[in-house]
């Protein structure tokens, strides 16, 4: 005996829309994303950073504050044990124009 498909068809159709709108949105995202890159000088004042959080305000420059982070933990998990090391260096610059 056959089996019957016919009432398959509906849910095939829309798992099908679903990925085809799944797909084409990848691809407009990846088509006007930035690519990023890989900086060096980023990496390695990254890895010199101390534990903690640090702000202050450079003296030569007016109007900008410059905030420093970093966390380093292990986690257990499982019986696995992860290592985080999570960095972030930031600038705030504020300017008056006329």
């Amino acid at each position: 005996m056959p089996l019957p498909l016919a009432p398959l068809v509906p849910l095939a159709l829309r798992i099908g829309a679903v990925a085809a709108v799944g797909f084409a949105l990848r691809r407009f995202v990846a088509a006007r994303s930035f690519p990023g890159r890989t900086d060096q000088r980023a990496e390695d004042a990254l890895d010199d950073l101390g534990d903690g959080l640090a702000m202050h305000r450079p003296k030569d420059v007016q109007g900008q504050k410059n905030a420093a982070l970093r966390v380093r933990r292990k986690i257990r998990f499982r019986g696995k044990t992860y290592e985080l090391d999570a960095g972030a260096i930031g600038r705030l610059r504020l300017k008056e124009t006329e």
